[in-house]
């Protein structure tokens, strides 16, 4: 493994046409979050490949990992256009059991998001002055979670400026 270099060094960029989804993926991701993987890539572009595998007969790259970053290109028009239509891929060369081990692996290593640093961002983007409105379209909560968010965080603080009814913050744009 002394020559080794990581896929991660050669990205390139692939026609979204030449790129397919595989049939094993288990990873699904509700509506809400799609919502905030669009805007995060419209926001920060694409930040990290797709990682692919190339079967060469039919000249197409199958994802290993990266399904949903490819289908925002494939359904949003203006990160398609913005893109030109090219997904940042990046290629193993695996067989396929070991591909499917390496989407589970993909899949799992990311983990979720634990509801202390949770509470504790939503605490710390409260007392930036960024109002209930901002949070919930920039980080992808609907009005009950961060509600949720700001009752464990314990701080009387965040309701201050507050009633107990709905204020116009809690609108989604």
């Amino acid at each position: 493994m002394e020559n080794f270099k990581s896929p991660v060094y050669n990205v390139i960029a692939v026609p979204i046409e030449k790129v397919v989804a595989n049939n094993y993926n288990p990873n699904v991701v509700a509506p809400p979050e799609m919502k905030l993987l669009e805007l995060s890539i419209w926001e920060d572009g694409y930040t990290m490949p797709c990682v692919c595998y190339y079967l060469e007969e039919e000249d197409k790259y199958e994802i290993v990992d990266g399904f949903h970053r490819y289908l925002v290109m494939k359904t949003s028009k203006r990160i398609y256009d913005r893109e030109k239509g090219m997904l940042p891929v990046s290629v193993i060369d695996k067989d396929i059991s070991c591909r499917m081990a390496s989407t589970i692996r993909h899949n799992r290593a990311r983990g979720t998001h634990t509801i202390e640093l949770m509470s504790n961002i939503v605490a710390e983007l409260t007392s930036a002055g960024m109002s209930d409105a901002w949070i919930m379209r920039n980080i992808g909560m609907d009005k009950d979670e961060l509600l949720r968010m700001k009752q464990i965080s314990g701080l009387a603080d965040l309701f201050a400026d507050k009633d107990f009814s709905l204020s116009e913050d809690w609108l989604e744009d």
